[in-house]
């Protein structure tokens, strides 16, 4: 079984509620959680052709804010997008992590090119739509080229509908995205696809040759969460609509 979950995050007195609603009676640790005066972060898109076409966000709670990880955590850490100042930070207390992995955003990857490249130096496992790849200096015909130039012990680029890539020391994992639901809002597919990959691997045992079925997984929560707007698709999906779902990928991968 996987240890205990804990959240490590800003939040605004204004969402405090909603994200309280959201988490439920999951077992999931809050007291990271940092309520703050400051009005919670805010990021505004619009869909086109399946993609988010980014508007401009508010992120001033990261002013206030300072992550303050549990002292020596060994587990496995995921540190999420956002500013990537806070990432750095997150990222460099998490030094005693026993896997440490982050996700990009391209708004931020472009606004902040060099906190983007600390992150990626102090990281196990990196995250990346083909954008932010590309933002970050990566070439799509050379993924492996770019994960040793960063000595990432594993690379994952996400392709939105056509699926996603993992790189390692062993050989590529392609996965295709499942295009047999609705898709109504794609905002989190990529944390979907990482807490979903990460989850399943640390419950299997971390090895390699649990890395194929693990991503499996990751796409079939993302595949949940795109059907409703922000968190509603995945809060109220079952465990069994979850492994529905990845046999549901398992099938379309044969």
């Amino acid at each position: 079984m996987i240890g205990p979950v804990a959240i490590v995050a800003p939040v605004g007195r204004d969402g405090v509620e909603r994200v309280r609603q959201a988490l439920g009676r999951r077992p999931v640790d809050t007291a990271g959680l940092s309520v703050l005066e400051a009005p919670t972060y805010r990021w505004h898109a619009r869909q086109v052709e399946g993609r988010n076409l980014d508007l401009g966000s508010r992120d001033n709670i990261y002013d206030s804010w300072e992550p303050r990880l549990p002292p020596g955590f060994g587990g496995w850490v995921f540190v999420g997008s956002m500013r990537p100042d806070r990432q750095v930070e997150s990222a460099t207390q998490a030094a005693k992590a026993g896997l440490l992995a982050a996700d990009a955003m391209r708004s931020y990857v472009a606004a902040a090119p060099a906190e983007a490249r600390r992150l990626l130096e102090l990281c196990d496992w990196y995250f990346c739509n083909r954008e932010e790849f590309a933002a970050l200096g990566g070439d799509l015909r050379q993924p492996e080229r770019f994960r040793a130039r960063w000595a990432l012990v594993g690379l994952v680029v996400k392709s939105g509908p056509t699926g996603l890539a993992a790189y390692t020391e062993g050989p590529r994992i392609a996965l295709p995205a499942l295009q047999t639901h609705p898709v109504i809002d794609t905002t989190g597919a990529g944390d979907a696809v990482a807490g979903g990959m990460l989850a399943r691997w640390l419950l299997t045992g971390g090895r390699p040759d649990g890395l194929a079925d693990a991503l499996t997984w990751g796409v079939a929560c993302a595949s949940i969460a795109i059907e409703g707007i922000g968190l509603q698709a995945l809060a109220a999906a079952t465990l069994a609509d979850l492994e529905t779902r990845v046999e549901e990928v398992r099938a379309l991968s044969r």
